[in-house]
């Protein structure tokens, strides 16, 4: 049956479904084809290729999507998404917050029920067969793919990559049924989680919330199961991230809470993989989200811990994941915390404008997308003390940068900006600068 399912053979499995006792006429009834489609199907091997068939077939039949290769990236899929995207932090959209933190908790405290280890199975159909035994050339592949598709992420924003990278992914799972040595496989799985780590941060990227999700579960999943605790942790601190970006957009400091669950595990593990650096990471967000929750005591302890971390890194000797954030990321980060406060002190918000000077200043064109980050927090750092010019000057620069990515989340980024624009209605520029951040905003 499963083998049936995998390549949509319907005559298969609805001849044993009638072997079970199902007759055409329920099989009909649960799958709302008409009886005599499913005749076609049994005795004149009539083949179904379309994709809402497929679905409300499975779904008919209570058959895991996954089992027929429809559970993830399909149109439906991505139109529900991209709806999610543009919503508030809904009852549906907090129990799938609910259920990825408990996922992440339990993995990462070693208590979660592996009695069904479907971790492993394909998300998508296959699209092409896959090698019958593997080597260390294959995982060479699958990771210079990754550091590839990774660098036009950072420099033209998620849009560019990710339908390259979730393609690759669901090739890429078929190795998993390949023969290879322990070693190649406990590589390839690691190799596997990565990928759905770059997966699940283009699609939050590009604001397919849900899409997400899954590749974080499934990324954490795998990183945990092989022991690569740095990569699970590079993974939760990219989950806390999505829900420290969804709280900002809906200013729901309910997120913030969740979002800062997921640095602290992630914290957990990276102390088992006895990374300073990502500890470091890790603390630096934690700061940023407990300055959004006007903690400002936590948020020093925090970073403080980062900055002793950093010290103490040598980031020379780091997986691929983590080598991103070097000065100019720490930097960024601070600054972030420190203008991010509801009610920050002067001297914090003068600390938060020179981190963030010093980390655009350090950005190259590879690192768009942060430069357009910062950027945006420079500009509404300036227009909070009151530095209108300043302010301006910072903001049409976010502006420009944010046109040139393909991110969503940068144009979410920039609503603040607008804001803080808008409260300065006699301010021609400032009304010119509000108004390009609609434009772009309409434009999504």
């Amino acid at each position: 049956m499963r083998r049936a399912l995998a390549v949509h053979d319907l005559n298969v499995v609805f001849d044993l479904l009638q072997r079970s006792g199902i007759g055409q006429r329920q099989i009909a009834r649960m799958t709302g084809l008409y009886q005599s489609e499913v005749y076609e199907v049994i005795r004149k091997g009539r083949r179904i290729q379309a994709w809402d068939v497929l679905v409300r077939i499975a779904d008919g039949l209570a058959i895991p999507r996954g089992y027929m290769g429809l559970a993830f990236d399909d149109p439906l899929s991505h139109s529900l998404d991209q709806a999610a995207a543009a919503c508030t932090a809904d009852a549906t959209e907090r129990e799938e917050v609910k259920q990825l933190l408990s996922h992440a908790a339990n993995v990462t405290m070693g208590t979660d029920d592996d009695t069904v280890a479907t971790w492993w199975q394909p998300l998508d159909a296959e699209t092409a067969p896959a090698p019958d035994r593997i080597g260390r050339t294959d995982i060479d592949r699958i990771t210079s793919l990754t550091s590839a598709m990774r660098t036009l992420d950072y420099q033209f924003g998620g849009g560019a990559c990710r339908d390259a990278v979730a393609a690759q992914v669901r090739w890429s799972q078929q190795l998993l049924n390949s023969r290879g040595t322990e070693t190649i496989k406990r590589l390839l799985r690691s190799a596997l989680a990565d990928m759905h780590n770059l997966a699940a941060w283009t699609s939050f990227d590009l604001g397919l919330y849900r899409s997400a999700r899954k590749h974080f579960k499934r990324a954490h999943t795998i990183a945990h199961k092989v022991g690569d605790h740095s990569l699970a942790a590079n993974v939760l601190y990219r989950a806390g991230r999505l829900h420290l970006h969804r709280g900002g957009e809906d200013a729901d400091p309910t997120m913030h809470h969740i979002a800062l669950k997921f640095f602290q595990l992630g914290q957990l593990e990276a102390q088992n993989a006895g990374c300073p650096l990502t500890v470091a990471m890790l603390c630096a967000n934690e700061a940023w989200a407990y300055a959004l929750l006007d903690e400002r005591a936590q948020m020093q302890r925090s970073l403080g811990r980062a900055q002793d971390e950093f010290t103490r890194s040598t980031p020379d000797n780091v997986q691929a994941w983590i080598r991103f954030f070097g000065v100019a990321d720490l930097n960024a980060t601070i600054g972030v915390a420190l203008t991010a406060q509801p009610s920050p002190t002067p001297t914090d918000m003068q600390a938060g404008i020179d981190h963030l000077t010093r980390a655009i200043s350090m950005r190259g064109p590879e690192m768009t997308r942060s430069q357009c980050f910062e950027s945006t927090a420079l500009g509404c750092a300036y227009l909070r003390i009151g530095a209108t010019e300043l302010g301006q000057q910072a903001g049409r620069q976010a502006v420009t940068t944010a046109s040139t990515v393909r991110s969503v989340r940068t144009i979410h980024r920039l609503k603040p900006l607008r804001d803080l624009a808008l409260q300065h209605p006699t301010d021609a520029e400032l009304a010119e600068l509000a108004q390009s951040i609609n434009t772009l905003q309409e434009a999504t």
